[in-house]
């Protein structure tokens, strides 16, 4: 088994980071590794923003739901879904703008999640902890203000990046039957390999560092989607230019 794979099986989120600064040049590393991964019509729609200054930092912590770590970690950045930057060219050789489309808010969010994931790869070949903090979209007007987002721009999510002050266990994952399937989606055995997982998944609750409540993963899962979650999303991207056409 190739140590790329390896690497990408033992993936955890560090919520601990050492007193560790990141050499600048990895950083600068890191990010071109980041660019490197796919993006669709070569729109390069991510941009990300490095948030330094202390203030602003707790400013975020508070925004993503007191999540601490946010201004401990080596870096924290906010990386955002970017139509405002090719759009500019829509101007420039006297056409259209028609990025308020859907599906150009999906490339360009589809766009975000692809850089992000090869920069979060590239770090933690390096020993480098990640953590990634959808906590930014409870108040992404105020994100927006901070960061002084133009229309059709949006935040996507935060990352928290540094050398990891901790060694948590790697949370098991859904069996590969439920979700790999051959020529149609079906649900064949789907139910009994979940009531299985579901056991596996309140153990590691139970017996994680630290302890846990020991629910499930579909009990998490129904709650999720029982409860209205950010209902201020789609007013915001809209206000933001992203208009679902």
């Amino acid at each position: 088994m190739s140590s790329v794979i390896d690497l990408l099986k033992s993936h955890r989120s560090i919520r601990k980071f050492a007193d560790r600064p990141i050499d600048a040049k990895l950083m600068e590393e890191l990010f071109v590794a980041g660019q490197a991964a796919a993006t669709s019509s070569f729109l390069q729609g991510t941009t990300i923003v490095r948030v330094k200054k202390e203030e602003t930092r707790h400013k975020f912590v508070e925004l993503a739901g007191n999540q601490p770590y946010v201004a401990k970690a080596a870096e924290f950045m906010v990386f955002c879904a970017d139509l405002k930057r090719a759009g500019n060219y829509c101007d420039a050789y006297d056409k259209p703008f028609e990025g308020d489309f859907t599906e150009h808010f999906i490339i360009a969010t589809v766009d975000v999640a692809l850089m992000a994931q090869s920069l979060v790869t590239a770090a933690e070949s390096e020993g480098l902890g990640i953590c990634y903090i959808g906590g930014i979209r409870n108040n992404p007007g105020l994100v927006s203000e901070l960061l002084e987002l133009p229309k059709g721009v949006y935040p996507v999510f935060g990352l928290c990046l540094g050398y990891p002050d901790q060694d948590p266990e790697i949370k098991p994952r859904l069996p590969l039957p439920v979700i790999i399937k051959e020529e149609v989606y079906n649900e064949d055995g789907d139910k009994e390999a979940i009531a299985i997982y579901d056991e596996a998944i309140r153990d590691y609750y139970r017996t994680r560092t630290g302890g846990g409540h020991g629910i499930s993963w579909s009990e998490q899962v129904a709650d999720l989607l029982s409860e209205k979650s950010r209902p201020h999303m789609k007013a915001f991207l809209e206000e933001k230019g992203f208009k679902f056409n």
